[in-house]
């Protein structure tokens, strides 16, 4: 299915590189996306799979990853441009180079269907402190609407120092336009670095102590440099807020996954796809809050997420992510 996925939003992004029409453009992207959901979770659920093999905590790494090929693909698309490559053909290429690294990818994936048998039972002392056990449907539901607003929150923040971070410090701090892209790269180098540690983390502190603290970095962190705004201050307070938020979509989707009464997948499946709505729906209400005030109050929803997480992390668990190794 990852494959599939991979080849299938790159059909759908050469589409939206080449539309002829705004109408072919839009159906083209929204395409791509709903393959790249697609491929998102099948890597995830096999993610999961492969960390319960191993033993440990490892998911965190897995999104370290993908940070460095955020950062690959936006490098790539720079040597298109400065080589002169059309959009077809820069798309063509990164679309051939994908499938020919996932297809590599699944002689190297484990064979067949999870069973059963390998998933670790939860017990029931490791339960959300934050939800109370009201029935296990209701329960389940709240649990999960918590795990989707903290992965919600993760990528919100993500998003909103991809949208607004340049303009901000291009704007009212009056960076030059050249450096303007600081804080983004210091969010995502935040953010990398706290998945690279992550692991580790987790294994020791458990996926709630560390989000609680991820929380509080991300609010404290960024809520100091839109107070005291200064240039210096502002990139720190985007590097924070990737540190903080590194490991929250890998904890959602990892406690998702494991949610009792469901079939394998289905949970980590509705994270995943509900999660989205943190890219869909925070450039617009920053957006919306900078046009009603000013920019630096439409940023004051990353302390805010900071603050949703501290509050909502009692439904992850406060031990170990992953049983012990099998033999």
């Amino acid at each position: 299915m990852a494959v599939a996925g991979t080849v299938l939003t790159g059909f759908g992004s050469i589409t939206a590189g080449l539309a002829p029409s705004t109408a072919v453009f839009v159906a083209g992207l929204f395409f791509a996306g709903a393959m790249d959901a697609v491929t998102d979770v099948a890597m995830h659920v096999h993610g999961m799979r492969v960390q319960r093999r191993y033993g440990r905590s490892i998911i965190n790494a897995f999104h370290a990853v993908w940070s460095v090929g955020a950062i690959l693909g936006g490098s790539v698309a720079a040597g298109a441009i400065a080589l002169g490559l059309s959009a077809g053909v820069h798309l063509g290429l990164s679309t051939a180079l994908s499938a020919i690294v996932a297809v590599t990818a699944l002689w190297f994936c484990l064979p067949g269907r999870e069973e059963r048998a390998e998933r670790r039972p939860i017990p029931e002392t490791a339960r959300s402190e934050a939800v109370p056990p009201t029935g296990a449907g209701r329960g389940t539901v709240l649990v999960v609407v918590a795990l989707v607003l903290i992965a919600v929150a993760g990528t919100g923040v993500e998003d909103a120092g991809n949208t607004w971070a340049a303009l901000y410090l291009s704007g009212p701090l009056g960076v030059p336009a050249a450096l303007a892209a600081a804080g983004y790269v210091a969010l995502v180098a935040g953010q990398f670095l706290g998945r690279v540690f992550g692991d580790r983390l987790v294994d020791r502190f458990g996926q709630r102590s560390v989000a609680r603290v991820g929380g509080s970095v991300t609010a404290v962190g960024m809520g100091s440099a839109l107070l005291f705004p200064t240039v210096p201050g502002t990139v720190l307070g985007f590097c924070l807020a990737g540190l903080g938020v590194a490991t929250l979509v890998p904890a959602a989707l990892n406690e998702a996954d494991e949610l009792p009464g469901l079939r394998p997948g289905t949970g980590l499946t509705v994270v995943s796809w509900l999660m989205r709505l943190g890219f869909l729906l925070c450039p617009p209400l920053v957006g919306f809050i900078a046009e009603a005030t000013e920019l630096r109050i439409g940023l004051m929803v990353v302390p805010v997420a900071g603050v949703l997480v501290i509050m909502l992390a009692g439904v992850l668990r406060p031990g170990p992510t992953a049983g012990p190794r099998r033999g």
